[in-house]
Order: structure tokens, then sequence, then C-alpha cells
């Protein structure tokens, strides 16, 4: 088992996503510590990008602020080597192909390696054209997360085949965002992942409500929300870390 796959050992997991250096790496790193102590089970680290495409309104306006920030790759991968002496769950960066050419994928995975990131999410990289960063991440020992949407439809048995860590399960067409119903049939999506692997699939997009990861835990193996906690970010600012624990905390009981 993995270090990402870690994160499903006791029970259905509870992913964070937060986008570092919005306001700023030092409240990000408390909101992190704030996610890990109050349930989550694994943080995905977002590296922002001038052009996250997968993004809706939220998460794009944190990027945009990070950015702004002055925030860059190896100051997330510095912040992330000195919060690992706090944090012990599992670290997945979440990024665009872009960036992981302009800083080279070799060096980027070796980074993520030196600074105990095991899992890498890259949202606008087709099954069809994985390999060139899976055979890089391998080597380093760092899992590449695939993505299945609910157009994958035939392509569902394919991906799941060949994943590592855990499966993101993507529940909505379109971008990242808080949706009030999520209407995909993510169950027969999953069974089909069960037949073809034993690798844990998590579900993302749209989950912001304790309600909504209830009834997505059921399905899966666990829930990914990002936008919820973004929102709360631009809400309080330097302050949202504890917020964040809070609304952490209420997302675990749902799924337990």
């Amino acid at each position: 088992m993995s270090k990402v796959s870690d994160a499903f050992k006791n029970g259905k997991a509870f992913i964070a996503f937060i986008t570092c250096g919005d306001p700023d790496l030092e409240t990000t790193g408390r909101a992190i510590e704030e996610a890990a102590n109050n349930g989550a089970d694994l943080i995905e680290l977002g590296i922002p990008f001038s052009d996250p495409t997968a993004e809706g309104p939220v998460i794009q306006g944190a990027n945009y602020r990070a950015l702004a920030g002055g925030v860059t790759t190896d100051k997330i991968f510095d912040f992330a080597s000195k919060l690992r002496k706090k944090v012990s769950i599992p670290f997945a960066v979440m990024t665009y192909a872009n960036v992981v050419y302009s800083y080279g994928a070799e060096r980027f995975c070796e980074r993520c390696r030196e600074c105990d990131i095991s899992g890498l999410i890259l949202p606008d990289v087709p099954f069809e054209e994985k390999d060139e960063f899976d055979s890089v991440c391998k080597k380093f020992g760092v899992d590449l997360i695939s993505l299945i949407a609910p157009t994958s439809s035939q392509r569902v048995e394919v991906i799941a085949k060949s994943a590592s860590g855990f499966i993101y399960v993507v529940s909505s067409l379109g971008v990242t965002g808080e949706r009030k119903e999520i209407n995909t049939d993510i169950r027969s999506i999953v069974d089909i992942i069960r037949k073809n692997t034993s690798v844990p699939c998590a579900v993302g997009f749209g989950i912001s409500t304790p309600e909504q990861a209830k009834n997505m835990a059921e399905k899966a193996d666990g829930v990914i929300v990002g936008s919820a906690i973004i929102r709360l970010l631009e809400k309080y600012g330097r302050k949202a870390p504890s917020y964040i624990g809070e609304y952490v905390k209420a997302m675990k009981d749902a799924i337990r």
C-alpha cells in the first residue's frame, strides 16, 4: 500500500484541497494543521497556476491571490518540507502540466520525494498522455493520481487497472465549485472501478455539505473538498484556519 493509499486504511477518507499561498504560506500552514488535527486524512497541496482550467471562480481566485502574493513552486516545496515536522498525514500536489514541464518533471518529482509528498494530480493531462509523467513519478516513488469523469464511459475499466494511490472520481461535468445537487450515477462508476482494481476511490468536484459528503462516502471510499474550504479562506483570510478546522470536523463526522 502506498502512502497515498494509507489515507483510506482507517475507513472513509476526507481529503482537503488547499491552494498554497492564499493569502500567504503561513496561513496555509495553519489551515493544514487545523485540517489534519480535525480529521483530514490527506491534504492536496494546490500549486497555483495562471490558467487553472479545471477550476471554478472560487479556486481561480485563490490561484490569482497566491501568485500575486509572490508564491512560487520552490517556495511551496520548502514550505511543505518544514510543514512535515508538524503534519504526518499524506500529501499530494495538485497542479497543471505546464507547472511540471517548466520546472522539469524529474526535478519536480525529486523535490516531491525530498518533501515527503506522495501523490501528484494533473487534471489537464488526458489518460492517453499520462505515461510521460507516470514514468518519472514511479522513478521517485510518487503516485500519479488517475481521474475518472462522468464522460470516461468505456475508459473507466482501463483507467482503473493502471491506477495507483487513489482514483479521483469527478462527480460532475464542468469545473470545481460547490453544487446544490450531484446527479451523476457515482455508484455505477465506482462499481466498475472496484471490479478492476483494489485502489481506493474518492469523489470530488461539488461537495460542500455534510449531507453531500455522507451520500458520496456511502458510494465511494472517500470525499474530496476544495472550493468550500477556499471560500472560508476568501471570507476570513488569516483568521480562517480555526473555521477550516470546525468545517473539516463536521465533514469527517458526517462520513465516519
